[in-house]
């Protein structure tokens, strides 16, 4: 075993040695460089499933399956019409097009190349999700409006003047997926803006938000309806939810 493996600790080189047809010196290297140990692998789990991750896509974290079971305890009944919006891998809507295979689920991300990926897992899980390129709701076709009953969402919701603090594994994720702006509140404000318009009477609203957010979210999206904030398994407010 090389001097640059043993550098890694015992349970990323455990799994960097794992990963099949592959120079697990070379991926030393780059894990030692800082690249994400999912993009080394190739793959994420989440919830009972796994996904294809690259550079293309955010890494699917405990907290966005947190959203995933808040929700599916939320829901008293299956679902007719599903959104993901900013889809990334697509780990969102395959897990809820698993969860309800009746239901019409659509996932929308402005990135084409994340939508290939996210596309190409959905086929890899058997599941049926209609991709949408564009930017947010408008990306949605016209007759699904006032007629969604979930629509889910891991928007960016990380401040510009954050980026520089964010740990450097993270740094090699898309920026764009993760950067809202300079508030780190640009994107759900703009889903708050627009969900009026698709949500129907008595449907759920779930998205991400970051810890210091919570004022903010709930006094943007209060207008839509029922609102609360509940935290991760780490007791930080971590999941806007909206009953319409």
């Amino acid at each position: 075993m090389s001097d640059v493996i043993r550098r890694l600790p015992p349970h990323e080189r455990r799994r960097l040695l794992a990963v099949p047809d592959a120079d697990a010196e070379e991926l030393a290297r780059r894990r030692l460089a800082g690249e994400p140990l999912q993009y080394l692998e190739g793959s994420a789990a989440f919830a009972d499933f796994e996904v294809l991750v690259d550079e293309r896509v955010l890494i699917p974290r405990p907290e966005t399956e947190g959203l995933y079971e808040l929700v599916t305890q939320r829901l008293t009944e299956p679902p007719e019409i599903v959104v993901d919006l900013g889809t990334g891998s697509g780990v969102l809507a395959i897990a809820l097009a698993r969860r309800y295979p009746e239901a019409e689920v659509h996932a929308v991300d402005i990135s084409e190349a994340a939508l290939q990926l996210a596309a190409e897992n959905a086929l890899r899980n058997g599941v049926e999700v209609a991709f949408h390129q564009g930017d947010l709701l408008g990306a949605l076709p016209e007759r699904l409006e006032r007629r969604v009953d979930l629509l889910v969402s891991n928007p960016p919701y990380v401040a510009e003047a954050e980026w520089s603090r964010l740990p450097e594994d993270v740094r090699h994720e898309p920026r764009l997926a993760l950067i809202a702006g300079p508030k780190g509140t640009e994107v759900l404000e703009r889903i708050a803006e627009e969900a009026g318009r698709w949500m129907r009477p008595g449907g759920l609203l779930v998205c991400e938000i970051g810890e210091d957010q919570e004022a903010a979210v709930r006094e943007m999206f209060s207008f839509l309806g029922e609102t609360e904030v509940r935290r991760d398994l780490s007791d930080r407010p971590r999941y806007v939810v909206v009953q319409t």
